[in-house]
């Protein structure tokens, strides 16, 4: 009993001696330590910086498009985009679009041939669409039509180009772009580069002589003029005008092989369509291989500028395509 008793009072005093040892050290750390206080505080701000940026990483923006405005996500992963345009804007800034519609890429574009196939340039694929669950669906002219349907599904914007203001309707395109993937400064850039080629090519283009573009396909050509889907070379680039073409935007105007001849323009710009619809290649040639054709001034001087179908009637602005474009309507220079 004697032992047992002298156990238990043993073990009651280490017991109050470690209260008392741990009292102490709270004492000492309450008034004795503020550095680590400090650590930890500084600690949780850092943790609260770092969630705030994340927040502010996978916030939204509010963008207006041709169809009104739209709140969109800020860096979206899962993009679905109609327009190739844009597409080649995204290309030219190491974006991703994971659906795009069916239709007959440029050697530029193939690095988005294997993305998801959600409808046509002008029919949307609705069920595929829903389906992938986009994070943003990006449309334009061809699918403009669609808005309020693509709309129910994902936040959906229309970035088609005002083809009677062209150039700064692209470049507010771009812009918003830029804003919606955190690349203002890329875009702002590479939207410099192109204002200097223009400014070059702009300066020539205006005594370069009248110009017509004509379009051919399945056999008939149209016209087009200022302020028109191909008016870059006419309104951007100041090459004159050879005729008043009547119809504006996308269609133009049909004409005949004796239109060109009466016009007779120093420089003719040809688009194949059938070459960017992939129904045919070499069509252009055929049809404008003719005795009034080679008739004009154009013929005489070599002046007959083949443009790249795909890249003129398919793709269309875009921050890399708008410099190929250019690059090519400067052959006649």
């Amino acid at each position: 009993m004697t032992s047992l008793h002298s156990a238990v009072t043993r073990k009651s005093m280490r017991l109050s001696m470690s209260t008392l040892a741990a009292t102490a050290l709270l004492a000492l750390t309450a008034c004795g330590a503020p550095q680590a206080a400090t650590s930890t505080e500084s600690n949780s701000s850092n943790s609260s910086q770092s969630a705030s940026a994340t927040s502010a990483d996978s916030g939204k923006i509010t963008v207006n498009h041709a169809q009104g405005s739209t709140e969109v996500p800020t860096n979206p992963q899962n993009v679905y985009v109609f327009d190739l345009g844009v597409l080649d804007t995204m290309q030219a800034l190491g974006l991703k679009a994971s659906g795009i519609p069916e239709t007959v890429l440029p050697a530029s574009l193939q690095d988005f041939a294997n993305a998801e196939k959600i409808g046509s340039m002008k029919e949307p694929d609705f069920e595929a669409i829903s389906e992938g669950a986009p994070d943003l669906i990006i449309i334009s002219g061809r699918t403009a039509g669609s808005y309020k349907e693509l709309s129910k599904i994902a936040p959906t914007i229309d970035l088609s180009v005002d083809q009677k203001d062209a150039l700064n309707s692209f470049k507010k395109n771009a812009e918003t772009v830029g804003q919606i993937f955190g690349k203002t400064q890329e875009v702002e850039t590479k939207l410099n580069e192109i204002d200097t080629k223009i400014a070059d090519v702009a300066e020539k283009g205006k005594d370069a002589g009248k110009s017509l573009v004509v379009m051919s396909s399945a056999g008939e050509l149209t016209a087009y003029g200022a302020g028109s889907r191909f008016g870059i070379i006419h309104d951007i680039l100041k090459f004159p005008i050879a005729a008043d073409i009547k119809s504006e935007g996308p269609h133009g105007e049909a004409v005949s092989f004796e239109y060109i001849k009466d016009k007779n323009p120093a420089n003719l710009f040809v688009i194949d369509r059938d070459s960017a619809m992939g129904t045919a290649t070499g069509a252009a040639n055929a049809v404008l291989d003719n005795e009034l054709v080679k008739s004009t001034d154009a013929a005489k001087n070599n002046k007959i500028i083949q443009l790249d179908a795909t890249n003129w009637y398919n793709v269309g602005y875009g921050l890399n395509n708008t410099k190929s474009m250019i690059d090519e309507v400067a052959k006649a220079l």
